[in-house]
């Protein structure tokens, strides 16, 4: 791993889940709601799984507008997640218990063409963090 690959994140001893999250030269305020004991100093995890999500779509969609010299003049991603019961999810492969849902709506400006709005949609689907969470992940874990 490189040093420019790496994220930190380590607490601040300063609220009960409150984090600072480290990437190269950036970083970033972590932190749960109220509800479950936090301070709501900053986006907590899902956010920050949602935001990635959001802004690899939008800058992915742009990329592609660019090469193909479309006339895209605004990308809008709002993601939500939520639990569903795997049961009430019809194209699901797992059937018991609960399944993580991940809703994105993606809103896209400009004199486009409904067949370049199509395929807008279906790059869309193709950005590396979707292509990520999508495929089979496998995480490391070891104690420094």
């Amino acid at each position: 791993m490189t040093d420019s690959s790496v994220v930190e994140v380590e607490e601040t001893l300063t609220g009960r889940y409150l984090q600072t999250a480290r990437a190269g030269r950036h970083a970033i305020t972590v932190d749960e709601p109220p509800s479950v004991g936090g301070n709501d100093a900053g986006p907590g995890p899902y956010d920050l799984l949602l935001m990635a999500l959001g802004a690899c779509t939008s800058m992915t969609l742009r990329m592609y507008a660019e090469h193909k010299q479309l006339p895209l003049t605004r990308v809008r991603v709002r993601l939500m997640h939520r639990k569903i019961h795997a049961a009430d999810c019809a194209e699901c492969e797992t059937t018991a218990g609960m399944v993580d849902e991940i809703v994105r709506e993606i809103e896209i400006e400009g004199d486009l063409t409904p067949e370049q709005r199509s395929r807008l949609l279906e790059i869309a689907n193709r950005c590396p963090v979707h292509r990520t969470l999508t495929s089979e992940i496998r995480i490391v874990s070891r104690l420094a």
